[in-house]
C-alpha cells in the first residue's frame, strides 16, 4: 500500500514498503492540466528526474519487539556497539514516522476528534518511550547513542503534543486533551532536564534547539538508511550512435564530393560554393540522424541504475532500473485508463510516466529486518513555475447586492499509482493533488 501526503511547499512524499517479495514494480503516473503547457522543450525528462524526484530507502521491520530484546542483550554485554546503534536507530526512527504519520491523519481529517481517539495516541507513544528507557545500557560508548535518541524522541514527542492542542478543532473535549497533551509535554521536557541532555542555552533559543534535533535525527537514519549510488544508462550506446551517425552521413557528403569534383573539374568559386552548401547539409542530417538512432535504440530502455549498499558493511544488498517519460493517454494501460475515466476536458493533459523496478536481497540485511521503506520525494515546483500569478474575481449575488470576491488560481493534478510485485499481484491508487503558485493546497485520495 502506497501513501502520499504533502510536506512544506510544493513536496509530495509517496512511501511505500517492500514486503516478503525480492521483486517490486512501481509505476507513477502524473497527470498535469494542458493549460500549463508543460512538454519536453520546456521540460526534458532528464531536467525533471534530477530537479524533482528524490528517492531514500530505509530498513523497516514489524516486528517492533526486536530492537527491544537487542537492547537487553547489549545492557548484558552480549551485542556489539554497531549492532546496538543500528537497532536502536531503527526503532527510534520508525516510532518517529509512526508518530508524524498519526498526528497528520488526526489533524488533516478535518473532524473533531474525541478525548479517546487522541489518548490512545498519547498513552501509546509514553507506552513506547518507557519500553525504550527500561534498559539503559551501562557502557559509556553505547550509552552515548541511547542519550541522543532518548534526547530526541522526549523532543519530538513533545513537539508533535503540542502540534495537536495548536492545531486541533475546539470540540467538547478539546478542554480535557490540552491538559492530558500538556503534561505529557510538562514531563519530557523535566525529563530531559532532569538528565541534563542540553544546555541551557540550547534550552532556550528555540532555533539553537531545533537545530540540533534536526542533526539528532540525521544520526538517528544514518545507520538505517541504504546508501545508494545512481549511474546513468546509454553512455557507450551514445557513443556509438554518434559515430555511426556520423560516418553514414560522411558515406554520402564523399560520393557528392566525387560527384561535384567530376561535374565542376578543379577547384573554382563554383566548386567552393557547392562544397559549403554540401558541409551545412551533412551537419544537419548527422545531429538529425543522430536524434532519431538514439530515441529509436533507447525506445523502452532504462535511462538510470541504481545499486544499494548496506551503510555499515559496505555490502550490495540490491538494485533499481528507472524509467521517465512523457507519454499520451492512448499509450497508457487500460487499467490506468479505467482508473483516470478519461473525459473530453482531460485531452489536452500532459502525462509524466516514471517507472522503477527494484530487486532486493533480503538475505543480505540486518539480522532480523526483511523489508525496506522507500520513500520518494517529488517537489511540484519546476510545475508551479509554469502557473499565473494573481488571483480571479468572482461575482456573487445576495439579497439584491453585488459582491465581489478575489479567489486564488488553482489547479488540479492527478497522480496514480501502480505496484507490482513479483506474484504479479497489483494495486492501483489515485490522488487529487490540488496546487496554486505558492503552495500545495490538499492532496485527497480517490477510492
Amino acid at each position: 500500500m502506497i501513501t502520499v501526503e504533502k510536506k512544506d511547499g510544493h513536496k509530495i512524499k509517496i512511501s511505500h514498503v517492500i514486503q516478503e517479495t525480492t521483486n517490486r514494480q512501481l509505476d507513477l503516473y502524473l497527470f498535469v492540466p494542458g493549460e500549463l503547457g508543460l512538454n519536453p522543450n520546456i521540460l526534458s525528462e532528464d531536467e525533471f528526474y534530477h530537479n524533482a524526484l528524490l528517492g531514500k530507502r530505509t530498513y523497516y521491520s514489524d516486528v517492533n519487539h526486536l530492537p527491544l530484546v537487542h537492547s537487553r542483550l547489549a545492557s548484558r554485554g552480549k551485542l556489539s556497539t554497531e549492532q546496538y546503534r543500528l537497532s536502536l536507530s531503527l526503532y527510534a526512527y520508525q516510532y518517529a514516522l509512526a508518530l508524524e504519520e498519526t498526528v497528520h491523519q488526526l489533524l488533516d481529517d478535518k473532524v473533531e476528534r474525541t478525548l479517546a481517539e487522541v489518548s490512545e495516541v498519547a498513552e501509546l507513544a509514553v507506552r513506547i518511550l518507557k519500553r525504550l528507557r527500561r534498559n539503559v545500557p551501562s557502557d559509556k560508548k553505547l550509552h552515548k547513542y541511547y542519550e541522543n535518541i532518548d534526547n530526541y524522541l522526549s523532543w519530538y514527542t513533545e513537539q508533535r503534543c503540542l502540534e495537536l492542542i495548536a492545531h486541533l478543532p475546539r470540540s467538547n473535549d478539546y478542554p480535557a486533551i490540552k491538559t492530558m497533551l500538556i503534561e505529557i509535554c510538562e514531563n519530557e521536557a523535566e525529563h530531559r532536564l532532569k538528565h541534563n541532555y542540553n544546555s541551557s542555552r540550547a534550552t532556550q533559543d528555540p532555533t539553537r534547539m531545533s537545530n540540533k534535533m534536526r542533526l539528532l535525527r540525521r544520526l538517528i537514519e544514518y545507520p538505517v538508511t541504504i546508501k545508494e549510488t545512481t549511474m546513468e544508462l546509454g553512455k557507450n550506446t551514445q557513443r556509438i550512435v554518434t559515430g555511426f551517425a556520423a560516418g553514414f552521413v560522411m558515406i554520402f557528403v564523399t560520393l557528392m564530393l566525387i560527384k561535384a569534383r567530376g561535374v565542376l573539374g578543379d577547384i573554382t568559386a563554383s566548386f567552393i560554393l557547392v562544397l559549403s552548401f554540401i558541409y551545412a547539409a551533412r551537419e544537419v542530417f548527422k545531429d538529425d540522424l543522430k536524434t532519431v538512432l538514439w530515441r529509436w535504440v533507447r525506445k523502452g530502455k532504462p535511462k538510470w541504475r541504481k545499486q544499494f549498499v548496506n551503510a555499515s558493511s559496505g555490502r550490495l544488498i540490491g538494485r533499481q532500473l528507472e524509467w521517465l517519460e512523457y507519454t499520451s493517454y492512448d499509450r497508457l494501460d487500460n487499467d490506468i485508463k479505467k482508473k483516470r475515466k478519461h473525459k473530453v476536458s482531460q485531452r489536452e493533459e500532459t502525462i509524466l510516466h516514471y517507472k522503477s523496478t527494484t530487486r532486493m536481497s533480503t538475505t543480505k540485511f540486518l539480522t532480523g529486518y526483511e523489508q525496506s521503506r522507500e520513500s520518494l520525494l517529488l517537489d511540484l515546483r519546476v510545475i508551479a513555475k509554469l502557473m499565473e500569478k494573481g488571483s480571479q474575481r468572482v461575482y456573487q449575488l445576495k439579497d439584491g447586492q453585488v459582491s465581489k470576491e478575489s479567489v486564488e488560481k488553482r489547479h488540479l493534478i492527478n497522480l496514480i499509482t501502480k505496484e507490482t510485485d513479483e506474484d504479479m499481484t497489483v494495486r492501483i491508487q489515485r490522488w487529487k493533488i490540488i496546487v496554486n503558485r505558492s503552495k500545495i493546497v490538499d492532496i485527497e485520495a480517490v477510492d
